[in-house]
């Protein structure tokens, strides 16, 4: 009986033993295999890691190249609108600028070169446009002379008109002429105005109330910028007072004729560049 026990304890703890191996066999192997592809993995997520790093670096690269590109183009536009005086403008102010350089006229747009070019040009655009219809009134066409020289408009207006002689007293006939004249001035704010006094080369009388023709010549353009400012509300920052005396003639001054002609003042329409580039951006 007691063999018999014996017998089969021992059959049993074989039987254990030789399960238990295999169990453990299997387990190795499935460990192994964990292992393998664990090591596996590590290697992909390595190999994953490297390849994201060469795309960061690429995405930071592609990124400075389109700030690099960025800031040349604004530089760009800067430099290619910098045209006069370093002055730069901005898209809304170039977009104006395009509106309203489509109405002048096209020929003379093709040989701008400059901002301020540009600009005169609608300047003496808009300006020419109302004064042929404002001051070429009241049969002084002979008395008044519109031109512009290079996209600046200059306004002569006979003497006789606005003086009398050896005065600088405005003649009150000249009202009317003067408030078209500051209705004109007042519809374009990108300019300022100046007013050039002009003489014969006859000798001021002894004991007149001005020294020589300098003073007239001066006291004359203030006198149409004073009536300007007071009577017809131009604004005074806009006006420049000239005296050029007797030494710009249009002609000799030998003759009556050729003395009157001489005898005029001369308005110079000069266009504000800051101030019409102030307008551009307000709009």
């Amino acid at each position: 009986m007691k063999r018999l026990i014996a017998l089969t304890l021992l059959s049993g703890t074989v039987l254990v033993s030789c399960v238990s191996k295999k169990k453990y066999v299997e387990l190795e192997s499935q460990y192994n295999d964990t292992k393998s592809t664990l090591s596996k993995t590590q290697l992909e997520k390595e190999e994953i890691e490297a390849k994201y790093a060469k795309i960061e670096e690429r995405v930071a690269d592609y990124n400075s190249k389109i700030s690099s590109l960025t800031d040349a183009n604004i530089s760009l536009e800067k430099t290619s609108l910098r045209n006069y005086d370093g002055v730069v403008m901005s898209k809304e102010d170039k977009e104006q600028m395009a509106q309203a350089l489509a109405n002048v006229n096209q020929s003379e747009l093709a040989n701008a070169r400059t901002l301020q070019d540009s600009m005169n040009l609608i300047v003496s655009y808009n300006l020419k446009k109302n004064l042929d219809n404002s001051l070429m009134a009241d049969g002084q066409d002979d008395d008044i002379q519109i031109d512009i020289d290079e996209t600046v408009v200059m306004i002569t207006i006979s003497d006789k008109l606005l003086f009398k002689s050896g005065s600088y007293r405005v003649n009150p006939a000249a009202d009317n002429l003067l408030s078209r004249l500051a209705s004109v001035i007042n519809s374009e704010p990108a300019m300022e105005v100046l007013i050039e006094g002009h003489t014969d080369a006859q000798t001021v009388k002894e004991g007149a109330y001005v020294k020589d023709n300098w003073d007239l010549s001066v006291e004359r353009s203030t006198a149409v910028i004073r009536k300007l400012q007071n009577d017809f509300n131009v604004d005074p920052a806009k006006l420049i007072a000239a005296g050029r005396s007797s030494y710009q003639p249009l002609t000799e001054n030998e003759t009556k004729e050729g003395r009157s002609s001489n005898r005029r003042t001369r308005i110079v329409i000069l266009p504000n560049l800051d101030k019409f580039l102030a307008l551009l951006s307000a709009n």
